[in-house]
């Protein structure tokens, strides 16, 4: 069930400091998580992209709001289409495997069958059509998972060294901070 007047809300222009107060009421007596998730999947990409927003602030602002349907994210984030949703979505991932992320988060992914995501992450990273911005995270988000997944460190390496002449220079700089995180992991 779409949550309409979360939908009417957001199918205007939004600026930062809306998307911020937004973020911060996301509970059940308004819209919840969920309803974020579920709009994230609109057939308009820019309410798509503008619920995926509000999604990333809830988890950076009000993590204890987003916890409680991180498993349900995790089922949907391979369904993830929109690309201006799917930056925030990558984003949000990467702040969840990331080393220093709260106990609650490293438990939701220690506990998470993390192959599924691993694999699309990997086909997104290599994906000509996806932007920079995203395998930026993507980049991320595997070197996170190397800790649950070993096998990640050698082939992340050789998809770097396959993409990074492909890519901007901007990647070219991930790469080479992806590529230290990797050597002080080891």
């Amino acid at each position: 069930m779409l949550n309409h007047s979360l939908l009417e809300t957001i199918k205007t222009t939004l600026q930062k400091s809306k998307v911020e107060k937004l973020a911060a009421i996301a509970s059940a007596d308004t819209f919840s998580v969920k309803d974020l998730i579920d709009l994230s999947f609109y057939q308009e990409e820019q309410i798509g992209f503008r619920a995926a927003w509000i999604l990333e602030n809830v988890f950076t602002n009000h993590q204890q709001r987003f916890l409680p349907y991180a498993l349900y994210f995790l089922e949907k984030f391979p369904q993830q289409s929109n690309l201006s949703a799917l930056r925030h979505y990558v984003k949000i991932l990467a702040l969840i495997t990331k080393r220093n992320a709260s106990i609650d988060s490293k438990s939701i992914i220690d506990d998470y069958n993390t192959d599924h995501l691993v694999e699309v992450v990997f086909a997104w990273l290599i994906d000509e059509k996806i932007p920079v911005a995203i395998k930026s995270h993507c980049l991320n988000i595997l070197a996170n998972l190397t800790i649950k997944h070993s096998w990640i460190r050698e082939e992340l390496f050789q998809t770097m060294d396959f993409l990074v002449d492909k890519e901007s220079i901007g990647f070219f700089a991930k790469v080479k901070q992806i590529r230290k995180q990797l050597s002080v992991g080891s």
